[in-house]
């Protein structure tokens, strides 16, 4: 089940019908009371978010999710009108998983929620050998990293991004292979899904931000 919060009647109806007929099973709440009420009679699988809610801000809802036991896990994607830098750094940060401008098209929004779903219910087949590039250590089938020995709190997307990278140490991706090869997208141009990823990755590094080089024209690379 998919849960979408949106206040906007037609924009709401719109998604669901879209995520409807594409197969997946969705259902629209006005508001934030609408939404926990959903969530009481059935937990959803992945969440739809607008930031801008006539009871709540949307960003109070993502905060909830990732502090609440039972859907902490659960992949949510911010669907908002506002398109600056820091609103997006600022849904990110707190835990979403992807985020989409609007206007967006439905295409591509309901490919975006399948690569979701394929991420969050992937059974992982990588060994239990962490993989290590500086300070940072990950282990991929227990989704878990560590920077210098302490927890390193990331949010689905940016572990698939860190594990991708570091599962190649030195080898140079283009934005468009990272789109494909961890977001699942087969959709070009105009996003800067990678780069609004890789700044808030690096934020989180802190002193080993550098470990993550950026190729000027090309991509990124993890330091080899």
């Amino acid at each position: 089940m998919i849960y979408y919060v949106e206040d906007d009647t037609n924009i709401r109806e719109l998604t669901v019908y879209a995520l409807t007929q594409a197969g997946l099973e969705a259902r629209g709440c006005a508001d934030d009371a609408e939404f926990r009420q959903a969530c009481a009679e059935r937990l959803p699988d992945a969440v739809l978010l607008d930031i801008m809610l006539p009871d709540t801000d949307g960003l109070a809802i993502l905060a909830r999710i990732r502090h609440s036991r039972e859907m902490r896990n659960v992949p949510v994607m911010m669907l908002t009108a506002k398109d600056s830098e820091l609103d997006t750094v600022r849904a990110l940060d707190g835990g979403a998983d992807d985020y989409l401008a609007k206007p967006f098209g439905m295409m591509e929004m309901v490919s975006r929620v399948r690569a979701l779903l394929r991420r969050s219910n992937r059974s992982l087949q990588e060994p239990s050998a962490p993989l290590e590039v500086g300070l940072v250590k990950l282990w991929p089938s227990r989704r878990t990293a560590e920077l210098d020995g302490q927890p390193l709190s990331l949010t689905m997307r940016e572990f698939d991004l860190l594990a991708f990278l570091m599962g190649s140490p030195g080898e140079v991706f283009s934005r468009e292979t990272l789109l494909r090869r961890v977001w699942g997208w087969d959709f070009d141009g105009g996003s800067r899904t990678v780069d609004v990823h890789v700044q808030t990755l690096r934020s989180k590094l802190g002193e080993s931000a550098g470990l993550i080089q950026t190729v000027r024209g090309v991509g990124y690379r993890i330091q080899g």
